[in-house]
């Protein structure tokens, strides 16, 4: 009975033991279990969650790479309309080709229209001064002469009553106070020099008018013309070879580049 129940003793303990054994590989996995289901909840959750976290950023990564190209496209745009405006305005000016004899046949119409033909408008002041006091010149003289001229006839006529000449003094002068023949010199004179003024206004009036047609002539075809802006000048000694000695002249050697 000893031995029977030292046995059953033992089986019991074995029972017990295996039973502990069992109970802590059931509690491990569970435990085991409820770790990794939660792990793999969330990678779920993540992997369901994160196309449209990602989707907001690359939205806006999108969208600013638009507003980029669109601000670069506008750049594009407006630096493009710029060169085309500069480009339109140098082919605006280089493709006028005024007509020589159209500004001929204008200026001698009326002087400065030439000069308007050929966009020369700075030239338009000095034409119109130049004919206006030319103008006013000539009146001024010819009236001084018109003046100077019945003065003299009157003074060289026997008639008492012809005496314009005694406009030109004071009205407390007579003509028993004035010397006839020094009157009748100055008068000459001054009638002479009026006159002479008046030719030279009316010549410079039809050379005037001949310069105006010249130079709109010039303008028109020298408006393609490249003025260059590097003018200069180099003076330097050199020795000028002359058949009168067999020794070289010394003088200065002058070049103009332009």
């Amino acid at each position: 009975m000893t031995k029977r129940n030292y046995i059953a003793q033992h089986i019991g303990a074995v029972r017990y033991l295996i039973a502990l054994l069992l109970c802590m590989f059931i509690t491990h996995t569970a435990a085991y279990a409820q770790d990794v289901a939660p792990q793999d909840s969330i990678d779920k959750k993540i992997a369901a969650i994160e196309p449209h976290s990602i989707m907001p950023d690359s939205a806006i990564h999108s969208f600013s790479s638009s507003l980029d190209s669109l601000s670069t496209t506008s750049m594009l745009i407006d630096s493009t309309a710029i060169a085309v405006d500069t480009l339109s305005r140098d082919i605006s000016v280089s493709t006028f080709d005024p007509d020589a004899m159209r500004a001929v046949w204008l200026s001698a119409l009326c002087p400065g229209l030439g000069q308007i033909y050929n966009h020369r408008y700075w030239k338009l002041p000095i034409v119109v001064g130049g004919f206006a006091g030319l103008i006013y010149a000539t009146t001024w003289n010819g009236r001084m002469f018109t003046d100077y001229q019945q003065a003299y006839l009157d003074v060289m006529d026997t008639d008492p009553n012809t005496n314009s000449y005694m406009d030109f003094f004071p009205p407390y002068y007579t003509e028993d106070m004035i010397d006839q023949a020094w009157l009748k010199n100055v008068l000459k004179t001054r009638k002479d020099a009026y006159r002479h003024y008046r030719d030279y206004c009316i010549v410079g009036m039809v050379a005037l008018y001949l310069v105006c047609i010249i130079d709109a002539y010039v303008d028109a075809e020298m408006y393609h013309f490249d003025i260059s802006t590097e003018l200069g000048m180099n003076v330097k000694p050199a020795l000028i070879p002359t058949s009168l000695t067999l020794r070289p002249a010394l003088g200065l050697q002058c070049a103009i580049t332009f």
